[in-house]
């Protein structure tokens, strides 16, 4: 042991004033707390988000590839094959996802995303099997369900060019183009014509007379019979209520064989209590359309079908568990007349952050089409921007304590100083030179902040050990989790401790200086 340890020991153990060693002790427990305290925000904020992530790729998957402009996507199939070609994949499916209204009994739910997966291909792309707390997914989809035929009539911009307005007139050649097309409009024209003149003009005088000049001699032989009073008079009250008998309108609901018929879906823990269903009940399922929308050209009214739960999922997550519903893809698809058509086709990747560069690679392989390539932190960017954001100030609020915790240290070498200032200038005189005094009181802030981080670290970790265990509740319908996640990382922890150690040893530079500074003539002078 050199003789600058030695002395930094002896300091540091001094008995002779009390107070010394106190100081000493209180600066390291400083050390330790900040340490504690810091050691302890990096791992809850790092659990947040990792838990974040889980939970958000536990339903979601890593790359998804969308269609810019037209939501529809029937060459989804062809795209697939393509994909699964690309280094580092090692799922792909397709998927369609819109909002619905969900109702079981009298309780209804809106604004719930009814996601249409197939069965066969989503435990590839979607942690949710994992998930699954009631039931399983093998019942989503009928046996022998095919994807439904298009309803959708192409409009004839769509498959044709059609003529300027006004080119085409009756008996004038049309300009040259589509053949079948030019064909199609003449016969429309020369049809329309061919009414117009076998159609007789009605006479103004046949319009029936006002009342006050009405003749009944002037009513035709042919003219039919009746009255247009409804039947109890114009005082009559229509019914209230509009439900229609049983017989007319049957509830397939309550029809026990026809339930067990009805495609499955697989919802969360917290719709499904909301909903108040179990295994097996029957919900419906209504596609958003408010009134009547135009679909191809022609009005439809809003589609509802009836399903089957088959599964309760708990993804942890309650922006999920409370609007988040699975089902066959096929029968999503009947929702809307698109026919065999997607949303997306979505990817699970071996390394999920290397996500973002398969995506460029799916780009580059998709280059020159309409596609929209997005990784899960895009799609989910301004959630993992809080969170980052969220663990950096943490970490530099609480690394204040530390900085706090260091001017203990100041304190009790500057002390240290002027009580052995005889003793330093006993030493200088004898031979002691300023890099061994230096040295001296340099491994004091060392011996100080290792036994702080050191202790600090320990603490930390059994503290991280406790709220895995017995847990820290959280609201989740504010933090959107149940409880208070931790991630112990072993680099985050050794960070933690060299920031501690860095500090200390920060700390004893100046009253080292003013240690090794010193002259033994200017220390006898003054006492």
């Amino acid at each position: 042991m050199g003789f600058p340890l030695e002395l930094a020991l002896r300091y540091m153990g001094s008995r002779k004033r009390a107070f010394i060693s106190v100081g000493t002790a209180f600066a390291i427990i400083g050390v330790c707390l900040g340490t504690t305290a810091l050691s302890t925000v990096l791992s809850v904020t790092g659990g947040m988000r990792s838990q974040f992530r889980d939970r958000v790729l536990g339903v979601n998957a890593h790359v998804l590839v969308l269609k810019y402009a037209s939501g529809d996507f029937p060459e989804y199939r062809e795209v697939m094959k393509e994909m699964e070609t690309i280094p580092g994949v090692t799922g792909v499916a397709p998927f369609i996802i819109n909002p619905m209204m969900v109702t079981h009994a009298d309780r209804t739910v809106t604004g719930v995303l009814v996601k249409g997966v197939d069965p066969a291909r989503v435990a590839r792309v979607l942690d949710v099997p994992r998930h699954m707390v009631e039931g399983t997914l093998d019942d989503l989809r009928i046996p022998g369900k095919k994807p439904p035929a298009s309803k959708r009539r192409p409009l004839p911009f769509e498959t044709k060019t059609l003529l300027p307005l006004g080119s085409a007139k009756s008996g004038s050649p049309l300009p040259d183009g589509d053949v079948e097309l030019d064909r199609a409009l003449q016969e429309i024209l020369d049809e329309g014509r061919k009414r117009k003149e076998s159609t007789p003009s009605r006479p103004l005088a046949s319009a029936v007379p006002p009342e006050e000049h009405f003749d009944p001699a002037s009513v035709p032989a042919d003219a039919p019979v009746g009255t247009v009073t409804p039947e109890g008079g114009y005082a009559s009250v229509l019914p209230g209520d509009d439900d229609l008998p049983e017989e007319i309108d049957p509830d397939p609901c309550k029809e026990k064989a026809l339930v067990a018929k009805m495609p499955g879906v697989v919802m969360g823990v917290t719709l499904k209590r909301t909903l108040n269903v179990s295994l097996g009940d029957c919900i419906q399922i209504t596609s958003p359309t408010i009134g009547f929308s135009y679909s191809g050209g022609a009005m439809r009214p809003p589609v509802a079908k009836q399903f089957r739960v088959t599964g309760i999922f708990s993804a942890g997550f309650e922006q999920y568990d409370s609007k988040l519903i699975y089902t066959d893809l096929y029968e999503s698809q009947s929702f809307y007349d698109g026919g065999d058509t997607v949303t997306g086709v979505e990817m699970k990747v071996a390394d999920v952050d290397d996500a973002r560069r398969i995506g460029g690679l799916v780009s580059a392989k998709l280059s020159g089409a309409s596609y929209h390539i997005v990784d899960w932190e895009q799609l989910n960017h301004g959630l993992f921007t809080a969170l980052r954001i969220q663990q950096i100030l943490m970490s530099f609020v609480i690394g204040l304590i530390m900085v706090v915790a260091s001017f203990a240290v100041i304190a009790t070498l500057i002390m240290m100083v002027l009580d052995k200032k005889r003793e330093i200038a006993v030493l200088k005189a004898m031979g002691a030179t300023d890099w061994g005094v230096l040295r001296s009181f340099l491994y004091q802030g060392l011996i100080m902040g290792i036994a702080g981080a050191a202790s600090g670290l320990a603490l930390g970790y059994a503290v991280c050990r406790w709220i895995l265990e017995y847990g820290f509740p959280l609201d989740p319908k504010v933090y959107f989790i149940s409880k208070l996640p931790v991630s112990i990382q072993p680099l985050e922890f050794a960070l933690t401790g060299v920031f501690a150690i860095i500090v200390c040893l920060a700390a004893t530079m100046w009253p080292a200086m003013y240690a090794s500074r010193l002259r033994p003539a200017e220390a006898f002078r003054e006492n």
